[in-house]
């Protein structure tokens, strides 16, 4: 008779907590892979060199292993790209995770960086909600429209069916600022799907679902 040690439960949840996901649409085709349970490695070709910047922030700093691929269409803006990574991104993550038994679901993170502070709460809740304040002090940093953030968080909660919360508290460095949401958003992930040993495979909900 084959006994199951606490070694092969592990590994089990190593393979059950890794996604593949592809989206491909006139816009854009995206590639997105990741282990939640991860180290922090991080690949990615995608054409936007400061959202590559923050999406190594959330593997890094969130412990999730991350390989993101996209052809878009950048002649026209980077809009499309940026949207429809938070959107596969979220898709991976929604598959990743499972039917959410034993996480803590709930995570929050607070980093400063120099002047700029920001907090970020996720709740893997099953309902996607966005509530993201941050006053940015510049446009653009290096070309890129700051304002697309909103679109990739946007399309990420739309499709892990999170809710979540963003707000940089200060800062006058619009980097700054963008950065220190990035490594607390990598943070409070890491905190919401990590195994709880006390839930022992319980939902986290007293509906029982979520």
């Amino acid at each position: 008779m084959s006994t199951f040690s606490p070694n092969d439960f592990a590994e089990l949840v190593m393979v059950e907590r890794k996604a593949s996901v592809e989206r491909n649409t006139l816009e854009t085709q995206v590639k997105a892979s990741i282990n939640l349970d991860g180290s922090g490695k991080a690949r990615f070709d995608i054409g936007v060199p400061f959202l590559e910047h923050m999406l190594d922030q959330i593997a890094r700093h969130g412990l999730i292993d991350l390989d993101i691929e996209c052809k878009g269409d950048l002649h026209i803006d980077d809009h499309h790209t940026v949207e429809d990574v938070g959107i596969t991104l979220g898709q991976a993550f929604a598959k990743a995770v499972g039917d959410k038994k034993g996480i803590y679901r709930y995570g929050h993170a607070y980093v400063p960086l120099d002047e700029a502070l920001s907090r970020v709460v996720i709740d893997f809740s099953g309902r996607p909600g966005l509530s993201m304040h941050v006053p940015y002090t510049r446009a653009s940093v290096g070309g890129f429209d700051v304002d697309l953030f909103q679109e990739f968080f946007q399309g990420f909660v739309n499709h892990a069916l999170v809710t979540l919360h963003i707000d940089n508290l200060r800062g006058h460095n619009t980097h700054h600022q963008i950065e220190t949401v990035f490594k607390a958003f990598g943070r409070a992930l890491r905190m919401a799907v990590e195994q709880d040993e006390r839930m022992a495979g319980q939902m986290p909900s007293t509906k029982g679902c979520l």
